[in-house]
């Protein structure tokens, strides 16, 4: 569908109601496709971390709180990429940010196999970090500009599932690479695919629709763009991204005017528990279990397990909130979160190891699944000038939750073992609950199913 208005003597055409009425193109699909797969690249490079720490303190007999300087500042890293992804890509464009953070995290990622010490890991994780927190929100944007407006939620919500797909792939490859060949070349794997993945997306990958109608020497590179996304632009003079002031463009101060305030403040403290609660697992979930006496082996099924339930959960996640808005699912998402955390500390992990594992995966299925649905009500909440910085923003308060994961999951293990751990998972998600339900700017049933 073609959106075609007068403007004088000109003709002026609205990408964005053209893409969210129009059809789903097959260079959308593979739109979808490209960032989807960059984000699994993501989960894998940004969780390997978690599966190598327990045989890297081994081999180097260091202790959790010494790991935890390497832990904080691949987060910390992720902190900063989040938000200046933000930015950069309002400014620069949606592509360009994403391919360099891609490339940035599997070249750091590939370093670390070459480490002596902790230090030198740690130095490396923070720009591995840079990477890997601007490749989410840039991914995310991407695929939102890209997909018709009924298609958007659940689009969002799988794409960002990825990342915790990215996460049991790279716990199924810690199984068969650490036990034989050893964490440096777990690294070197890790790192390669995304360095060959960042090239390839060079040629193959196109820029945002909505990011080019902004940029007027581009619009010939849209023109052909939009024919190919089967639209008639022939006669079109001028685009439009439907957003008339540019001046407002990536400014995080357009987060808390229009009535968005309130909501912006409620998505960052629930981004920040959500990751506090998903990083406290991601960096220490497979130490915990193996000072609770588990094998590596089956501590880093834990952490699989973990990963697993959230891809599971994401879908019946992101089918709710089609049918019935993101109010209700995302409530009830978090509640059920904080109580699968909070029973699995009357389950013995030495004596019923399996149903333990089976708890974390049910656990995952609702916590990992709560922060793919958060990115599809953050492209809802903020329109396209400021989407980038809004998921960003909030990504970035996020991962100040991770970063502070970093120390707590460690000291939670040493202050009580398990149960304390656990405490901490669904204390989390206590907030949680509170702070979805004070968002006002939820999908609608009546938007979702548009």
């Amino acid at each position: 569908m073609t959106q075609a208005i007068s403007a004088g003597s000109s003709t002026q055409f609205d990408v964005t109601k053209a893409i969210d009425e129009g059809g789903f193109t097959t260079i959308q699909k593979m739109a979808y496709l490209f960032a989807a797969l960059a984000i699994v690249l993501d989960g894998f490079d940004g969780q390997m971390i978690g599966y190598a720490i327990p045989l890297i303190m081994k081999e180097w007999d260091v202790t959790r709180g010494v790991f935890s300087i390497a832990v904080a500042s691949g987060l910390m890293g992720m902190a900063i990429g989040s938000l200046s992804a933000g930015v950069f890509a309002d400014k620069l464009g949606r592509k360009p940010v994403l391919i360099t953070s891609i490339f940035l995290f599997g070249s750091a990622t590939f370093l670390i196999g070459y480490a002596p010490d902790v230090t030198t890991i740690a130095i490396i994780r923070f720009f591995a970090g840079l990477g890997i927190g601007a490749a989410l929100p840039a991914a995310t944007t991407l695929t939102a500009e890209f997909i018709p407006f009924r298609f958007r939620t659940i689009a969002v919500t799988t794409a960002i599932v990825c990342y915790p797909l990215g996460g049991m792939l790279a716990g199924l490859a810690a199984s068969q690479i650490l036990p034989t060949a050893g964490w440096r070349v777990f690294f070197f794997i890790g790192g390669t695919m995304p360095i060959v993945y960042a090239i390839v997306l060079i040629f193959v990958m196109r820029e945002s629709p909505k990011y080019l109608a902004r940029q007027a020497s581009r619009w010939e590179e849209l023109r052909a763009l939009m024919s190919r996304m089967a639209h008639d632009v022939m006669h079109a003079k001028e685009f439009s991204d439907g957003i008339g002031d540019a001046s407002k463009r990536g400014n995080v101060a357009e987060l808390f005017r229009h009535g968005r305030k309130s909501d912006t403040v409620w998505l960052w403290v629930t981004f920040f528990m959500i990751q506090l609660s998903i990083y406290t697992a991601f960096s220490w979930l497979p130490t915990m279990l193996t000072t609770e006496g588990l094998s590596p082996a089956l501590a880093g099924m834990g952490l699989t397990a973990y990963n697993f339930g959230g891809v599971i959960g994401a879908v019946l996640c992101a089918l709710a909130i089609n049918k019935y808005g993101s109010r209700y699912p995302m409530v009830f998402w978090s509640a059920m979160s904080a109580a699968t955390a909070f029973s699995l500390k009357f389950v013995s992990i030495t004596e019923n190891s399996s149903m333990f594992l089976w708890g974390l995966g049910l656990h995952g299925l609702f916590v990992n699944a709560l922060q793919c649905a958060l990115f599809a009500l953050c492209a809802h909440i903020y329109p396209t000038l400021i989407r980038t910085t809004g998921t960003a923003s909030a990504m970035a308060f996020g991962r100040v939750g991770a970063f502070v994961s970093s120390f707590a999951g460690a000291a939670m293990i040493t202050a009580g073992g398990a149960s304390t751990y656990l405490n901490l998972l669904g204390g989390s998600m206590i907030v949680t609950v509170v702070s979805l339900a004070l968002v006002r700017g939820h999908i609608s049933p009546k938007s979702a199913q548009s």
